[in-house]
């Protein structure tokens, strides 16, 4: 790994008494990195922390240099960070042009001019030219997610946040963000939080991922994909000894977890390899 941008050591929050996020640390430099997890994992909520939204019990975070402990380091990273939250709050008598413009003031864009022409920039770099004096109530889901996305870019940020941007998206939608995304990682760090292994894969040069509030992986998608080599193997029936098995468009099932002598192997997915990582048991007697 390069130099780090970001470190994380041994962050902790708990919300009525029960840990959230439990002794997170890991560091992150530019390009983009994966944050998977279930459910509940508590991924949000560290997003939530990176962003300056919320602060730790205990732990250090810092950005750029930047303590966001203090006032003035929580100011600073403010001004270096892009943010694309799971629901963002969308006013709905806003234009697009409007909405993006609302947050560029709130970066201290203090230069009507100067800002008037990065928010034109970021929404027709998103597609969004036509549709720049629309009100966002009149527009897609896939457009609103754009909107956002515009949004979080806007400033310019070195550090980038983005908390399941492509849920909800159709095929081409999501085709069209991975291309913003993988630009935007070249000279910045970008975390993305997701449920779509299909987008680590394509994206992200590292993978984090989380479970029960505390980092179980943390690696290259390929390290990750080559935990589930030799514990995937085809079959006719669903085989009694996989933990998981799911029938295929072939008509054969693909099984995961120990496979019986003279099974036929298939090659590991990096799903696979997450599978494994968040159900230790499972990952122990595969073993």
């Amino acid at each position: 790994m390069t130099t780090p941008t970001v470190s994380v050591s041994g962050i902790t929050l708990s919300y009525h008494s029960k840990p959230v996020v439990n002794d997170v640390s890991f560091r992150l430099s530019t390009g983009v990195t994966a944050l998977l997890g279930p459910n509940g994992a508590g991924k949000t909520t560290l997003l939530r922390i990176l962003a300056t939204s919320i602060q730790p019990d205990s732990g250090a975070l810092t950005v750029l240099g930047n303590d966001p402990a203090t006032s003035q380091g929580r100011q600073r990273v403010r001004r270096t960070l892009g943010y694309l939250p799971q629901n963002p709050g969308f006013h709905p008598h806003f234009t697009a042009f409007e909405f993006v413009d609302y947050i560029a003031i709130l970066k201290e864009l203090t230069s009507r001019k100067e800002r008037h022409q990065q928010v034109r920039r970021v929404l027709d770099d998103l597609g969004l030219a036509q549709v720049r004096g629309k009100r966002i109530k009149a527009l897609s889901g896939g457009m609103k997610q754009r909107v956002a996305l515009a949004a979080a870019l806007v400033g310019d940020p070195a550090f980038l946040i983005l908390d399941e941007p492509t849920v909800g998206l159709d095929p081409e939608q999501r085709m069209r963000f991975r291309e913003v995304i993988a630009a935007a990682g070249e000279g910045r760090t970008v975390v993305l939080s997701t449920h779509q292994t299909e987008d680590v894969a394509l994206l992200c040069q590292r993978v984090i991922v989380l479970d029960h509030g505390g980092v179980c992986f943390e690696g290259t998608p390929a390290e990750l994909t080559a935990l589930a080599e030799g514990r995937v193997w085809s079959s006719a029936a669903k085989d009694a000894g996989a933990f998981a098995a799911w029938r295929t468009g072939t008509g054969e099932f693909r099984n995961l977890g120990r496979p019986p002598v003279g099974a036929t192997a298939l090659a590991p997915t990096l799903e696979d390899g997450y599978l494994l990582v968040i159900d230790p048991v499972t990952a122990g007697a595969a073993a």
